[in-house]
């Protein structure tokens, strides 16, 4: 039997609605919403939108963006996210979009301002996948690869829209190169450990594209303390 419970977000009475059965988000979507800038009438994507969670938490802490689209491949994930918009009043700024991101079409070119993504952090064919069907195509990159969502994140967003993702640590290398690779060159990193006496376990980058090397790495950086 599953289960869905509507939980508070704890910002203006929001709420978003999740399914013990499906992929729950856990802190680090709320910490890569937290970590994005924002802009006055942004328009806004969240790829691999799963139950909403970056998309409306973003929301909840920027409330001048003009537009949300929530684009998540799953059926049973983008109906979470209507009724999550629903139960909130939200339909007049969030849209959600059931495709793969890489079917989204050319209409879409140049649209967005800033993009957010909390993807799939194992890399195909590595590690095990997780028996539920849902939950491995979250954790894993068996629908979209970091690659892609990078490479659609470039052609999508305007010029100088940002693209901020949340990615493990060990994929840093690969991820930074393929940022600049696609024309989007980081301009912000931030690291996050379990404590300050632990290396880094996650790191965020938000990334601009077009515009010349310009990254810094502030000395709070970690943990955002």
């Amino acid at each position: 039997m599953c289960m869905k419970v509507i939980e508070e977000l704890g910002i203006d009475n929001l709420k978003i609605i999740q399914n013990d059965e499906l992929y729950r988000f856990t802190s680090d979507a709320v910490m890569l919403s937290k970590f994005a800038d924002a802009k006055k009438d942004d328009i806004v994507a969240d790829f691999c939108s799963g139950s909403g969670i970056v998309g409306i938490h973003y929301y909840a802490l920027n409330k001048n963006c003009k537009s949300v689209d929530l684009i998540e491949i799953q059926p049973e994930l983008a109906s979470l996210s209507k009724e999550s918009i629903d139960i909130n009043n939200l339909g007049d700024i969030f849209n959600v979009i059931n495709l793969p991101i890489q079917q989204l079409g050319n209409e879409y070119n140049g649209k967005y301002s800033l993009i957010l993504c909390n993807p799939p952090y194992k890399k195909k064919g590595s590690g095990e996948v997780n028996g539920n069907e849902n939950i491995a195509m979250c954790r894993h990159e068996i629908t979209v690869t970091q690659e892609e969502i990078i490479s659609v994140a470039s052609k999508k967003l305007k010029h100088g829209g940002r693209l901020c993702i949340c990615q493990r640590i060990e994929r840093f290398t690969d991820l930074i190169v393929s940022l600049r690779q696609n024309g989007l060159e980081p301009k912000q990193i931030q690291f996050v450990s379990t404590s300050a006496n632990n290396p880094p376990y996650l790191f965020m980058v938000n990334a601009v594209k077009g515009v010349k090397p310009q990254l810094k790495i502030p000395v709070n950086a970690i943990n955002g303390d």
